[in-house]
């Protein structure tokens, strides 16, 4: 069985794909919503494994209700603006409804759902942190879920690869950014690169250790970062 939620302001619009749903007892429907700040509320509060989702929205678009998830569903755009298809699968939805849409055309949809959604997330943390604005929030694996965390929780972030682990406390989450990337996306108030491979949070330093001619960094959570040489100069402007 899986959950699905629909999210769309026309009354017809939900009519029709509950309509459509009759024909899959495992897509049970367990909310509806008709603007895009309930829309956030009710996917955070019910978890739902598929969403169908109009892009123009009161309150929230489609897009901007994808960046304030928890956890990422499978997304089926609904629509009857045809000028968003691009963006729709730039952030890998399952599939674009154009309204008005056939029931053949619904059950491709259906057809094309994928319990694998880390492309999906992997879009989505693009426009969290594509915004205008240094993100509050990013998009983060756990185990098979995709989350979202506090950015100002981060200890500090790791290269691992193209990809990036950010350390949380105790617990180490997985970027599809690489750390060069984010050095980027992060307010450079608060985050400092230290080192080719670590970025760390100013606000969770617990101390410094002099370390030949360089520094370790003790972090709040314990873990220590190494300052390389040619981070040197940066680092030493924050102490006085």
């Amino acid at each position: 069985m899986k959950k699905v939620l629909i999210a769309d302001d026309e009354k017809a619009g939900r009519t029709l794909i509950k309509e459509y749903l009759e024909d899959y007892p495992d897509l049970v429907l367990i909310a509806e919503v008709n603007n895009g700040v309930d829309a956030i509320s009710e996917i955070n509060r019910f978890k739902p494994d598929l969403v169908f989702l109009d892009i123009q929205m009161p309150g929230k678009t489609g897009f901007e209700v994808l960046t304030y998830l928890e956890e990422l569903p499978a997304i089926i755009f609904s629509t009857a603006y045809d000028e968003y298809a691009l963006k729709a699968f730039e952030v890998h939805a399952v599939d674009y409804l154009l309204k008005p849409y056939t029931k053949e055309r619904f059950r491709l949809a259906i057809e094309r759902l994928n319990p694998d959604n880390q492309k999906l997330g992997r879009l989505t943390e693009s426009l969290l942190m594509n915004k205008t604005d240094y993100p509050t929030r990013v998009l983060v694996q756990q185990n098979k879920k995709l989350i979202t965390t506090a950015v100002n929780d981060i200890q500090w972030v790791e290269a691992y690869g193209d990809y990036s682990k950010l350390h949380v406390d105790k617990q180490v989450y997985l970027s599809n950014f690489g750390i060069s990337d984010l050095e980027q996306k992060l307010n450079p108030q608060k985050f400092l690169r230290v080192h080719r491979s670590s970025i760390i949070n100013l606000d969770k330093v617990k101390e410094l250790n002099k370390y030949g001619k360089s520094y370790d960094v003790t972090m709040l959570n314990q873990d220590v970062v190494r300052v390389s040489r040619g981070y040197m100069e940066a680092l030493k402007k924050i102490i006085l």
